[in-house]
Order: C-alpha cells, then structure tokens, then sequence
C-alpha cells in the first residue's frame, strides 16, 4: 500500500504555462520539480539508474507498462486506466480521466517510442523528506536533476516518449510507482501530455529562430521563441539538464525579458475604442489550440455585451502588435483574457492575419 502522504508530492507541480490542458491536470502541482537551486538532500542513501544502465528486470517491466498504459491513453481506455492507479490516487480518477481525453489529438496518427526511462530508487528513506535524484547517462555523463519533496520511501520511475509519426508530434511523460503487493509490477500515478511541434515546426527550429532574432535585436520575438522551444522539447517542466540549462542561458542573454516591462500601457486607434487605454499584465507563450499564440492578459472594463467585450479585447491585440509588429511574423496569433476584479471575464483568440 503506498502511503497517503504520496499525494504531497504527487500534487505539487508549480507550473508557469497556462495551456487549459495543464490546467485540467490532476498532477499540476506535482512534487517532481525542476530543481535548479540546491535542495535539502537526505543523509541515507538515494539513487537513480537510467534506462541504459537499468537490470534487464526492471527496464523490461518498466517499458511493458509504460507502453499498455500509453496505448491506454492513446486508445482511450478509460477501464484500464483506473484500475492501474497507485492507491494513493484513486480519489483523483476524474482529473486524470480529463488529461488522458484532452492528450489523444496529441497521439493521433502515431507510434509511441520510448526515448527516456529513470527508475528512482528511495526505499532507504527513513520518513518523507525533501530528495535530490542526480541522474547520469553512462554514454554521455550528461546529469538530470530530479527534486522530490516529501518523498514517501518507495521505488518510483519516469518514463517519457514521443509519438513518432503523430502530426503534433506528441510526446508523454508517465509517472509510475512500485506495487507494493506484486513484485516487478508497477501503477500509474501520473500523466502529463504535450504537443513535439507547433505549426509542423520542433524544439530545434524554434530554438535557431530565437537565436537569429537575438541577433537582430529583435528580443520579444527572441524571447518567446526560446520559450517555445523548451515547451516542445520535453512533455514536462521538472527536469534540470545541460541542453535546457544551455537554452536558458542563451535566452538569459538577450536585451530584455518582456515580463520586467508589464505593467504595458496600450492604446485604442479605431472606433469605438479609439484613445482608450489598457494595462496588460502578462503575456506569454499559450498552445492552447496546438499552435504557436502568444496569450495576452489585460485589465479588463468588466463588459458584460459579448460585442463590446470583443472589440475590446481586439482594441487591446492591436494596440500590443502596433508597439511590437515584429510579433506578427513569429508567431501564429493571439489570446487576449480580460481580468476585473481577480476574475477573468472574457477571452478570445485571433490569428495576426486577422488583427487589425
């Protein structure tokens, strides 16, 4: 029987994107984070073994559940799905039933291969603790860092996989845990989903567009850019590497980071909103409908006319790409939500062709 107080880790991911596919996770506040800065590391001993370096035993078991859930989610197998939880997190079937509906589209039309396996080994541990896995590759000594906070004693694993010849190229993440009363048998205790492409376009090409527009002085199109690539490189947002640490210094390095600008003043130019203003608060990368938007959130009048509240929020599209057009070019379109009060109250999404 897995502990109860697996669920302070399981539901305990901090995560920056606001795609409503992570909103809807069950696993959106997951312990497994990425672990830049150091973290409280146990005196007993931890330790994890990645897939390469695995005993045949457990990468032969690993990858033989990994693929039936997979081919579960894929195949929308909502029966077998919920009878292989980890115990702990039974009581969250339905938010993990809605990832598993929303990740299909991901899937569609492809063949799951497995690119990464890391079986985490924390059956030392005396009581939950705050735990730092280091996870070294034997062919390139690259290191991942893993961070779990009050991790429960126990073997757990990660496995993630790509969807090859699915147009989204979609990619997925499994967290699995031992069973603890059928040695070599493992349950599903996580799912998280993503899109490998956006707009027929990967990680690698996002990555060399942002560093072509860096060196055009072109830092918000530079910015976002880097910001998709790492979306589109891992299904997840708790893994520390050398390649995503290399991504982040680059982006680190560009004139500006278009957060430290916000609170940003635009203006209305056409009737009815003409000499208007607004304040947006945020703007950030939004794959909501599997394409390259950027989202926009804004302080909103609390229009309640549906017609109003449009013109409103394509008044304040316009006045964004009118103090930066070069966003046009980069990326696919807009959303704009109108926040009043703390609460959201409208939203809407264009593509730049049709923005003013």
């Amino acid at each position: 029987m897995v502990p109860k107080s697996i669920q302070q880790w399981l539901l305990r991911v901090v995560h920056l994107q606001r795609n409503p596919l992570l909103k809807s996770r069950w696993l959106l506040e997951l312990g497994l984070g990425v672990c830049l800065a150091m973290a409280a590391v146990p005196l007993w001993a931890v330790s994890c073994t990645t897939q390469a370096a695995m005993q045949s035993a457990d990468r032969e078991a690993l990858l033989a559940s990994g693929t039936t859930l997979a081919a579960a989610v894929a195949g929308q197998n909502f029966d077998l799905l919920q009878s292989s939880l980890l115990p702990a997190v039974t009581g969250d079937w339905d938010g993990i039933r809605g990832v598993a509906q929303a990740a299909a589209p991901l899937f569609k039309g492809g063949q799951i291969a497995w690119s990464n396996g890391y079986l985490l080994d924390a059956t030392d541990l005396k009581e939950p603790a705050d735990t730092q896995f280091f996870c070294t590759t034997p062919d390139s000594g690259a290191t991942i860092t893993i961070n779990l906070r009050s991790l429960p004693p126990g073997r757990y694993a990660l496995m993630i996989g790509d969807y090859d010849g699915a147009p989204l190229a979609g990619q997925i993440a499994l967290i699995l845990g031992a069973d603890a009363n059928a040695v070599g048998k493992w349950k599903l205790g996580g799912i998280f989903a993503r899109e490998g492409a956006l707009d027929g376009r990967d990680s690698v090409w996002y990555w060399r567009r942002a560093r072509e527009l860096g060196q055009k002085s072109d830092s918000w199109s530079a910015w976002f850019s880097y910001d998709v690539a790492r979306w589109l490189s891992l299904p997840v947002d708790f893994l520390s590497s050398p390649h995503l640490e290399k991504l982040n210094k680059e982006q680190m390095l560009l004139k500006s980071n278009p957060s430290d600008l916000m609170p940003l003043t635009v203006t209305g130019a056409s009737a009815p909103n003409a000499g208007k203003t607004w304040k947006i608060t945020a703007l950030h990368l939004d794959a909501t409908l599997h394409t390259s938007d950027l989202g926009l959130t804004y302080e909103g009048t609390g229009l309640t006319d549906p017609v109003a509240a449009r013109a409103e929020a394509v008044a304040v599209m316009s006045g964004l790409l009118k103090l930066h057009p070069e966003l046009r070019d980069s990326f696919h379109g807009l959303w704009a939500y109108a926040e009043k009060d703390g609460s959201r109250s409208y939203a809407i999404e264009l593509a730049m062709h049709d923005i003013p």
